[in-house]
């Protein structure tokens, strides 16, 4: 028995779906990272500690890329740096 790859979902913070991976690899997307962007993988509630890797793996089968070719999406820091003692005291920047 298959399943419908527009069941299976592979990013559940985003609800992003097998096809919809499917079908933004078919369309030239080959790495993580414009993956990422694209469909919003790893940019969830869980910052992609399940969807990544899940996403990395087809990709891998896919393209025929290895990990290292395909792995890690940047992060990226904040634009401008805010110290901490303003979470903690509750001031404002």
């Amino acid at each position: 028995m298959s399943m419908d790859p527009r069941k299976v979902i592979v990013c559940r913070c985003e609800n992003v779906t097998l096809a919809d991976v499917l079908n933004a690899i078919e369309s030239g997307i080959d790495n993580l990272e414009l993956l990422k962007r694209k469909l919003r993988i790893g940019m969830g509630q869980c910052q992609g500690q399940t969807c990544l890797l899940i996403v990395a793996g087809i990709l891998m089968k896919k393209t025929g890329k290895s990990f290292e070719e395909i792995f890690m999406p940047r992060n990226r820091p904040p634009i401008s740096p805010v110290k901490i003692k303003y979470f903690l005291s509750g001031d404002k920047a």
